[in-house]
């Protein structure tokens, strides 16, 4: 599937022109065949099932074209939508290239989605698999999954990992000690139109707006350059160890975790959000050269003393980015804090920290990395928009909707104007030309809780046609943006009938009843 721009023309950018994803795995197994690429979090047992694992690059190699040429024997061609939920182990990573090098489209989705939201996202591009831990936590992934392929008619195949594999699902797991693999056919072969493979849909992520769930195509390219951005900035060594606490189901978790990694060569400790001792030991355990953790949270693991153990640095990534002004000063002189302000699935800001500790002032125009130096890269751009709104182009930014021919219904879509620039609807402030930037406010009608946006009159819609007389509330959090509180004569009641409607967990634990020390806090 090639991507064009509104206007029918194929899309190239300067940045990452020549390679794939893929192409930077195989790069980096060639190099470093015997070396450790990837390594799952140690408390993985309680997070899902199998073994905890690690993997040099030529097993992950060999992972890959098993994973990638069973998709290809169950029946999936080229271009297949892959839609994919799975916890932050190895697997998840393995499957994502695989998608790829089976000349498919990976779309990862956000763990916390559950029947309603995935059905919606699944059925809006015509995906035709779903690949799925089978167990997150407590929750039955495989059951949910196939609820889900059972109201999608495209979609014919669920495959998973887990070691209690149902009927209707493919298990995967077992390609891990296959002796013979399938064969993968080469998909450029299939694809002479120009502009090639680079340029070609690469993964699709999932944005909101004010009308819905958005869909949002990236080419390989784009998704490079987005990693680039972040490598450049945080001045990341070759080979490094990268400890990855963000999720690759968003582009930002896409851009600061598997990118740099793939573009160093390096060696990723997955780490499945959030367990403090597992932290600790993996840093014990893998002394990593950069940390990936969420932006609000940076200040408090430094306070406590959790960022030892020789890093180079720190990547903040601020997925609310109007509360990136208020955070605290970085006082550490011996670790290097890059903040990556996150505009939804449109682009993002990777910063570092200058003398004082304080946050960068990015100014409008040209985003670079690394930023100040001679002969930086740019990878994007940010202007204000006449009604006060922060815009994005460049090489990172998605050029076209998504699917082709969005642009003639009335779907919620991305909306790219003629001259590249794409609306991410964060409010801004500026009262002079260059002037910098500074995000004051999420889209209109918006709420982050955690790594999650939502509308809030969508919410208040479902409790209130499940439950008429249930109210529900965003109250700001100090960590995760917001959190959602819930009143009802009949908590349990609620509860029962917004898990039977599939919404996400978030929504049903509003209406929780917590203990009064947890209330005043």
């Amino acid at each position: 599937m090639i991507l064009n721009d509104p206007h029918g023309r194929p899309v190239t950018t300067g940045i990452g022109g020549r390679a794939t994803l893929d192409d930077l795995f195989r790069r980096a197994a060639a190099r470093r065949p015997t070396a450790l690429a990837m390594v799952d979090p140690p408390n993985r047992a309680s997070v899902t099932d199998g073994q905890s694992r690690s993997l040099t690059y030529a097993e992950a190699d060999r992972m890959i074209s098993a994973i990638g040429g069973r998709l290809r024997r169950i029946g999936l061609r080229t271009d297949a939508i892959v839609g994919m939920q799975l916890a932050n182990t190895v697997e998840c990573v393995l499957t994502l290239l695989a998608v790829l090098r089976a000349g498919m489209i990976p779309m990862p989705m956000p763990l916390l989605w559950r029947r309603a939201d995935a059905v919606a996202a699944l059925s809006r591009v015509g995906a035709n698999a779903l690949i799925v831990s089978g167990r997150v936590g407590q929750h039955d992934q495989f059951g949910t999954a196939l609820d889900v392929a059972a109201e999608i008619f495209p979609v014919r195949y669920v495959c998973g990992f887990g070691p209690r594999v149902p009927d209707g699902v493919i298990p995967l797991d077992e390609l891990f000690a296959a002796e013979k693999l399938d064969p993968i056919p080469s998909p450029e072969l299939e694809r002479s139109l120009p502009p090639g493979p680079p340029a070609h849909l690469a993964l699709i992520t999932w944005d909101l707006a004010a009308d819905g769930l958005v869909p949002v195509g990236r080419s390989h390219a784009e998704t490079i350059a987005a990693g680039l951005g972040v490598l450049l900035e945080t001045r990341l060594r070759q080979d490094a160890t990268i400890l990855a606490t963000v999720t690759l189901s968003s582009f930002a978790g896409l851009a600061v975790t598997l990118l740099p990694w793939l573009l160093v060569s390096g060696t990723l400790a997955l780490h499945h959000p959030f367990d403090a001792a597992a932290f600790a030991a993996q840093q014990q355990a893998m002394a990593p050269h950069v940390a990936v953790l969420p932006g609000p949270l940076v200040a408090q693991f430094a306070e406590a003393g959790c960022l030892e153990g020789g890093l180079d640095s720190v990547i903040g990534v601020w997925r609310a980015p109007e509360r990136l002004p208020r955070a605290p000063a970085w006082r550490d002189t011996t670790i290097g804090l890059v903040d990556v302000q996150v505009f939804g699935e449109i682009g993002l800001i990777p910063a570092r920290r200058g003398p004082g500790g304080r946050p960068a002032a990015i100014p409008f125009g040209p985003i670079t990395a690394p930023r100040g130096t001679k002969g930086a890269v740019i990878v994007g751009e940010v202007r204000p928009t006449p009604n006060g709104t922060v815009a994005m182009r460049g090489p990172m930014v998605p050029r076209c909707p998504f699917p082709p021919g969005v642009e003639r219904t009335a779907l919620p879509q991305l909306k790219v104007a003629a001259n590249g620039f794409v609306d991410t609807g964060y409010a801004c402030w500026s009262d002079r030309d260059n002037a910098p930037l500074m995000v004051t406010g999420p889209p209109p009608g918006m709420i982050s809780v955690g790594g999650y946006r939502f509308i809030m009159r969508d919410l208040q819609d479902i409790v209130s046609e499940l439950s008429p007389g249930a109210t529900l509330a965003a109250l700001p959090d100090p960590l995760a943006g917001h959190r959602l509180a819930g009143a009802a004569p009949d908590r349990a009641a609620v509860q029962q009938a917004l898990g039977g409607r599939g919404v996400n967990p978030l929504l049903i634990d509003a209406f929780r009843r917590r203990p009064p020390a947890e209330r005043r806090a």
